[in-house]
């Protein structure tokens, strides 16, 4: 039996924070971040020094951890993890037990992002960036080839602005969320404005609409914008924030966990959709006509973007909060009469509804943006919920995240391969 258990006779015995960490297999200021979500219990240490814990409770949060974490060996098991960011029911999702569409429509992204983080509210937050790590990370962007894709520069400008910053490696919460609040404000000023002029003030969303569009912004459309931005902020377990959390499980500091999530949504089934929607909406616009566009994706094997979602049996609550604000902007209505001609012809055959890509695809499309706009706005709305995770994760046992593989090859021992013999000219 290991020294810090508790003993036959000793049910009340007390464990250190630094016992108690050791048991948890975290950090001793991960101990606490137990504590602040309601999963331990503390007692003021006698003489005032620290803070002690019950060791039959921190056993049995050690199971509970263990248990979580494991894997199921065989096909089709499925990793659980826990979190109290998101949960996705009934098709409508929560931020931390608050329905997320209202959250959006009643705050800014800043608020959002904050909220999510610590589960309190920040009315006015503002990010803003050091010049320091704006000038590393838009000079590391400005490097690359004009043809370079968003999740590429945003990849570049998160890596240099890690480099700029000697404090990355401190996982603390607090240390963390000080590098949240300016890597997202670095990756936006990162990113070249479409018009040469530009000069940063005012919000997120109206720094980011500058390296989006050739338009001058109205209140209305940024106020789509800073929505979607806050819509987006999280969605559970998506692939990305799984990269991320798995980074964050080796203990990859912020910056590297965001990294691992750039890199993830890149693929056409994640943060690349929207621009395939946008391409496919731009095409019924020139058409005048969906039927003969999406009878052309099809014949080419073509799934259709922007379309269904395996989270929601109905419409996704995202395009449903973004198209009613869509509704209000009159150069939008092509784009979304397209979008509902899109939706219809293809419910002939197949009950799909519109999800989130195809409300962000009309968005951009009638705001003069290019199709990998809605890609850019996804990752850095992202950011912020993966940094949750990463704190998440950070609280957890270390390196959890690694299932076993099922060995399907050749049964060994295997005879060891020969090299081919050369044959002379």
């Amino acid at each position: 039996m290991r020294d810090h258990e508790p003993h036959p006779g000793h049910p009340g015995r007390r464990l250190t924070t630094k016992e108690a960490a050791e048991l948890l297999g975290v950090k001793p200021e991960t101990v606490y971040a137990y504590v602040s979500r309601g999963q331990l219990s503390s007692r003021r240490a006698p003489g005032g020094r620290g803070s002690t814990f019950d060791a039959a409770e921190v056993e049995a949060l050690a199971r509970r951890n263990r248990r979580e974490s494991a894997v199921s060996s065989g096909s089709g098991a499925e990793l659980s993890v826990r979190t109290r960011i998101t949960l996705i029911e009934k098709d409508r999702y929560y931020y931390r037990g608050v329905d997320a569409t209202e959250l959006a429509a009643r705050h800014s992204y800043e608020e959002i992002a904050e909220w999510v983080w610590t589960g309190r509210l920040r009315p006015g937050a503002a990010f803003t960036a050091p010049e320091a790590s704006v000038v590393a990370a838009r000079d590391a962007v400005l490097s690359l080839p004009e043809h370079t894709g968003p999740a590429d520069r945003l990849r570049v400008a998160a890596v240099a602005a890690a480099v700029e910053d000697p404090l990355r490696f401190d996982l603390s919460e607090e240390a963390v969320l000080g590098t949240a609040r300016t890597l997202i404000p670095t990756l936006v000023a990162a990113l070249p404005p479409v018009h040469r002029s530009h000069r940063d003030s005012g919000s997120l969303a109206r720094r980011l609409w500058a390296r989006l569009s050739p338009r001058e912004p109205d209140e209305a459309s940024l106020r789509i914008l800073d929505t979607a931005l806050g819509l987006l902020v999280d969605h559970d377990l998506a692939a990305s924030t799984l990269a991320v959390r798995v980074a964050a499980s080796a203990r990859a500091h912020a910056y590297a966990a965001v990294s691992a999530g750039l890199g993830v949504i890149e693929g056409p089934l994640h943060g690349a959709a929207s621009g395939l929607a946008h391409r496919l909406l731009q095409e019924v616009l020139d058409e005048g006509n969906a039927g003969p566009v999406i009878a052309e994706e099809l014949r080419a094997g073509r799934r259709i973007p922007g379309l269904g979602h395996r989270l929601y049996s109905g419409e996704d609550p995202r395009a449903r909060a973004l198209f009613a604000l869509l509704e209000q902007i009159p150069r939008a209505e092509p784009a979304l009469a397209a979008a509902r001609d899109i939706v219809a012809t293809t419910a002939r055959h197949t009950p799909l509804h519109a999800n989130v890509d195809l409300a962000l695809a009309v968005f951009t499309a009638s705001s003069g943006m290019l199709p990998t706009a809605g890609e850019t706005i996804f990752a850095v709305a992202r950011t912020a919920g993966w940094i949750a995770h990463a704190l998440e994760e950070y609280a957890e046992r270390p390196l959890r995240m690694r299932p076993s593989g099922q060995y399907v090859g050749p049964k060994p021992p295997q005879p060891l391969p020969e090299a081919p013999v050369p044959v002379a000219d």
